[in-house]
């Protein structure tokens, strides 16, 4: 094996951390040959193994500083600018870019990793690049992405074309950067999406219930139910999904169940229109589980127990 000097081997790793630091700055198709591969892995290999010296904490420091010299550099002002969507698109971007820098300087650094990284440690290399992103980028413009989120969810809900596909990759960011911490950042973003929800549908309903005839209110649930339903399946885990729809059947149906009843009565509207009403919903189910009722089977019984307690 042919050792070489410390200072020698920082050039050539300066050398590596700069061709991976152009897949950040836009050049994702960036590539190494065999030969930068070797010639990178066995000098870490080479400064790690050398006898009399213990590099393994300098390069292991090295790595993440080069890391954080990168987000400062590149990322963080490619996202500084940016606003709603196009901070998405290019959260989204860079995220993607930074995984793939990241995976390639893993691979340099297996050896440092393997026997000292994530023994001495506790982290991996892979850990630490994650660790890097979420506490420099992602903890300081947190609450501009879920704003950002939750605008376009709000523009599709008023009937404007998104791309869903944007939002279904900002949420699997939330998940990897969340994953075995603490904070859960995904489940954060649908516990504030659902209070919004809520919101939204107790300000329409109201308004509904009021000028509204039974049927167009019936009618209306049954068509937001489905929508929300069939949006947020194509960005949000089914589990979620089932979350948004029972806020939608409170504030739809719970809260405004007695003077429903109330606006049957008074509409002297026959029990053929009331089942008619049933029939146009009946499919609907409001969970994923068979056992769950269908909207026409809540509303039914909701009302006859509203009947009864008015």
């Amino acid at each position: 094996m042919q050792f070489i000097q410390l200072d020698e081997g920082l050039v050539i790793i300066e050398e590596a951390f700069q061709k991976a630091k152009r897949i950040v700055e836009g050049y994702p198709d960036t590539k190494f040959t065999s030969e930068e591969y070797m010639k990178f892995h066995a000098c870490v290999y080479t400064l790690c193994y050398k006898p009399g010296d213990d590099n393994k904490a300098l390069l292991h420091e090295k790595f993440k500083k080069s890391l954080e010299e990168t987000i400062n550099s590149t990322v963080l002002p490619s996202l500084a600018a940016k606003e709603n969507e196009l901070l998405l698109r290019e959260l989204v971007l860079m995220w993607s870019n930074y995984k793939l820098m990241a995976k390639w300087l893993c691979r340099f650094f297996e050896y440092l990793d393997r026997y000292y990284s994530s023994f001495c440690c506790g982290v991996s290399l892979g850990e630490t690049s994650v660790d890097c992103f979420r506490s420099m980028v992602f903890n300081v413009l947190h609450s501009r992405i879920q704003a950002a989120a939750m605008s376009l969810i709000n523009e599709e809900r008023h009937g404007k074309q998104i791309d869903p596909k944007l939002l279904q990759d900002v949420m699997s960011i939330f998940k990897e950067i969340g994953e075995n911490r603490s904070t859960s950042y995904y489940e954060n973003f649908v516990q504030a999406m659902l209070e919004e929800t809520a919101t939204f549908y107790s300000q329409s309903s109201s308004q509904w219930v009021v000028y509204d005839s039974l049927t167009d209110y019936i009618q209306k649930v049954n068509w937001c139910i489905m929508q929300e339903k069939e949006r947020a399946g194509r960005y949000l885990h089914p589990t979620s999904v089932i979350k948004l729809i029972q806020v939608l059947q409170c504030q739809l149906l719970d809260m405004n169940a007695l003077k429903l009843v109330e606006k049957l009565q008074s509409q002297n509207s026959s029990q053929l229109d009331y089942q008619e009403i049933l029939s146009k919903c009946a499919c609907l189910s409001l969970g994923e589980e068979s056992s769950t009722p269908t909207l026409a089977e809540h509303l039914s019984a909701l009302m006859a127990k509203s009947a009864h307690i008015h």
